[in-house]
């Protein structure tokens, strides 16, 4: 057997048989059932909470405290028609929903929700006869089969709008686009500071390395800066507000899901969502520990879990609060921050963390490395900014008075 495959989920240690395959099946198909439950209390979750911010009342009609209403919407999608533009590239437009909703399941699948990792434990558990981890897949490489999946759902949106034959769903799309390459940077560097302090690529042995205190978690470990960069990156990612800019309806009217309707704009709409709660599992796997955390009283097994819905519930209500709060980026504050701000102060908190790190293993005295990588990244710093005003005067300069 491979090494590749020994260094996975110990499900496999035996080799493959019916057995495994069909517990493979069950976790990837109760993995999807939890996804897709969270989608519909997730939406009635943030119109509760932004109508409550905003002293409305949200929906409460369809089932108790409205609890209905998401999958009376739904079923309403199912049943409306499915309007097809003349102008619209056939195939193309009824394959991007796909490309929107798959990435984010499948990023899902990588996400460590349970299993105790403090006293020697390795995080296994033991159901029905087979030991696996409580996550559909741990692969060696399993951050960056993350990058791959968030660098793939742009494509969802991108060819919805190109495929629309419509001007506004296209500008959209390249919105869509610009976006997501700008703060994808920003994104991976400071991923890069969880890999190089936990030493793995796989999520189960990030989450392994973070065992034990607080202080073990990378929230701490890497010094805050990637986990704030890592979170605004995230938002921008999802499309959510305030970085809504590729269906801004006041500009685009509705963006590039503008020609889209039945249970077609309702993926694109289930996509949102979606990736909503696996971007706040992310978070909570890369910085917070994953489901580590205090052991209690009753079934010991129970409490990872436990503390894995209490840190995702946690995002989850940081990002409907972002929403209801925050008004909606400029397109020129969008791209200022992810290029001159975010990047930079990720790419200069990845090198003084690896000058930490080299320092150590070295035995070098640490506060003199820690300044003299401070002092040339603020020079370096300094020279960008110079360069960027006299690029933004110089183009001042030579534009022509109207």
């Amino acid at each position: 057997m491979s090494d590749l495959l020994l260094a996975a989920d110990p499900l496999f240690f035996g080799g493959f048989d019916v057995g495994v395959v069909v517990f493979v099946i069950v976790k990837a198909l109760l993995a999807f059932t939890f996804v897709m439950v969270g989608v519909i209390l997730l939406i009635w979750f943030e119109r509760k909470v932004i109508s409550d911010m905003q002293n409305r009342i949200g929906p409460n009609r369809a089932g108790p405290w409205g609890l209905l209403q998401t999958l009376a919407d739904g079923i309403k999608l199912i049943f409306k028609e499915d309007s097809h533009p003349r102008e619209a590239d056939n195939l193309v437009f009824r394959l991007a929903p796909y490309l929107s909703v798959a990435p984010a399941f499948l990023t899902f699948c990588i996400v460590p929700m349970g299993g105790i990792f403090t006293g020697g434990d390795d995080g296994a558990v033991t159901l029905f006869g087979h030991t696996t981890f409580l996550q559909v897949a741990d692969p060696p490489i399993g951050v960056l089969f993350l990058l791959a999946m968030s660098s793939v759902a742009v494509y969802g949106v991108m060819l919805a709008g190109w495929s629309s034959g419509s001007k506004y769903p296209l500008l959209g799309s390249v919105r869509a686009s610009a976006q997501m390459v700008s703060y994808e940077a920003a994104l991976g560097l400071s991923v890069v500071t969880v890999i190089l302090l936990s030493g793995s690529l796989s999520t189960h042995d990030i989450v392994a390395s973070q065992a034990g205190r607080i202080f073990d978690w990378n929230l701490v470990a890497t010094g805050v800066i990637p986990f704030l960069v890592f979170c605004v990156a995230a938002t921008a990612e999802l499309n959510r507000p305030p970085f809504d800019l590729v269906e801004a309806e006041q500009e685009l009217v509705g963006g590039f899901q503008t020609e889209y309707s039945s249970i077609r704009f309702g993926m694109f709409y289930l996509a949102e969502f979606m990736n909503t709660i696996t971007m706040s599992a992310i978070i909570i796997t890369l910085f917070l520990g994953g489901p580590s955390g205090p052991i209690g009283p009753g079934p010991e097994q129970l409490w990872p879990l436990f503390w894995f819905m209490v840190k995702l519930l946690a995002f989850l209500f940081a990002f409907v609060w972002v929403r209801a709060t925050l008004p909606r980026f400029r397109y020129d504050q969008l791209m200022d921050l992810g290029w001159k701000r975010l990047i930079p102060l990720s790419l200069g908190w990845l090198l003084l963390i690896a000058a930490v790190r080299v320092a150590d293993d070295q035995g070098w005295n640490t506060v003199l490395v820690v300044a003299i990588t401070l002092a040339a990244l603020f020079a370096g710093g300094a020279l960008m900014l110079a360069g960027i005003r006299v690029a933004e005067q110089r183009r001042e300069d030579e534009e022509v008075p109207v």
